[in-house]
């Protein structure tokens, strides 16, 4: 699998920033093709969220929305670093070079915004936990609230989007390859709701594993930037 990513070409000033507020429509997201997710990991699920994805990068960032279509929505994460996986959530994991043995980064978000981001040189093994400072340079919005409780069974489109400071990976990752025309990431997108009522563990990139493992960097397909 392999997606382009296309440089921002903004008109809110020379800083090329804009205020993010989720809207998946928004002139800077508008006419950027998406990628789906269309795999699935375990027993295919009784519900099968419809989730799609967008980025764009510039020299100071990576710009991510997700686009949900969901139901048995919930989110109990409190703070950032707890278990937002548990809760209805989507996930970037990515290495900021086209070499997957090195190291990579799971960035996982639940549908309020609440993140957990972690710094992998094995899988699962000895996790580099990012700390609240670090993790507070992070922009995020999204179109719900921080704490969905109880679950909402009843069908609904969510979105969440972010700016992830190219400045702060390379704390962790000094090696890291800066975006440019030509250069190629490795990465897998999923979307997972461990505790919800209707459990599903979807996947960009097919992952050849018996049990939902997302920690499996040798299935993620390639980020191109343009």
């Amino acid at each position: 699998m392999q997606y382009s990513v296309h440089r921002l070409q903004s008109t809110t000033g020379k800083d090329n920033k804009f205020a993010l507020d989720a809207d998946w429509d928004r002139a800077e997201w508008r006419g950027v093709q998406p990628l789906e997710l269309t795999h699935f990991m375990g027993e295919r699920p009784t519900h099968f969220p419809h989730t799609q994805a967008k980025l764009l990068y510039d020299d100071e960032a990576i710009s991510v929305i997700f686009r949900v279509e969901d139901r048995y929505v919930r989110a109990v994460a409190e703070k950032h670093q707890d278990d937002v996986f548990l809760d209805s959530c989507v996930e970037f994991f990515f290495a900021p070079a086209d070499d997957v043995e090195k190291a990579y980064f799971n960035l996982e978000m639940n549908c309020g915004g609440t993140i957990l981001l972690h710094y992998q040189t094995l899988p699962r093994i000895d996790p580099v936990e990012l700390t609240a400072q670090e993790i507070a340079h992070i922009e995020v919005a999204s179109t719900l609230p921080k704490i969905v409780e109880p679950e909402m069974p009843m069908p609904i489109v969510w979105t969440v989007e972010y700016r992830l400071p190219i400045r702060m990976l390379k704390k962790c990752y000094p090696s890291l390859v800066q975006p440019a025309p030509g250069v190629t990431w490795r990465a897998n997108f999923y979307k997972c709701g461990d505790s919800t009522s209707h459990p599903h563990w979807l996947t960009w990139t097919k992952v050849e594993h018996a049990t939902p493992d997302f920690h499996i960097p040798k299935f993620f397909g390639q980020l191109v930037f343009q």
